[in-house]
């Protein structure tokens, strides 16, 4: 099985081969939708003879990605210091994702902003253009009055 990851931007975060089982893991330093390819070694037609493959895909994504018991061990931490770390940790968390709550209220005001001063362009535009086709009929139907000898 070979996996892919590719962070919003397209930038390739990860990407190596693994054999009937694996497990991997990655680091982002950029907000958004990222994207998860797997991609089968066995040829299509052992798939399409009967062949089966089973995926399993957990995402962890946070402070849960964190094995606690592990590292209380490993540290040897209390238990009041291991639920520090833990409090911390969704603390961390977060901060992260109040900071990409401003990231994203920040693209969303930059589009309404360009969106705004087209539709502002936009009406100008056509305010404009019916003026230009009032003033030119005007002057069309008095050169055609004139013309006939009504005015």
């Amino acid at each position: 099985m070979h996996v892919e990851v590719k962070d919003p931007d397209g930038k390739v975060v990860l990407s190596r081969q693994y054999g009937s089982e694996g497990r991997f893991t990655f680091t982002s330093h950029t907000p958004g939708e990222h994207q998860i390819c797997l991609h089968s070694n066995s040829t299509r037609m052992a798939l399409f003879a009967g062949g089966k493959l089973r995926v399993h895909l957990d995402i962890q994504v946070g402070e849960h990605t964190n094995n606690y018991p592990e590292i209380a061990a490993k540290d040897k931490l209390t238990e009041l210091q291991l639920r520090a770390r833990q409090l911390l940790d969704q603390v961390e968390q977060i901060q992260k994702e109040q900071n990409y709550q401003r990231y994203r209220e920040e693209r969303f005001r930059m589009t309404s902003e360009s969106t705004n001063q087209r539709v502002l362009w936009w009406s100008i535009a056509q305010t404009v253009i019916l003026i230009l086709t009032g003033l030119w009929q005007m002057r069309h139907l008095k050169s055609f009055f004139e013309a006939k000898k009504l005015v």
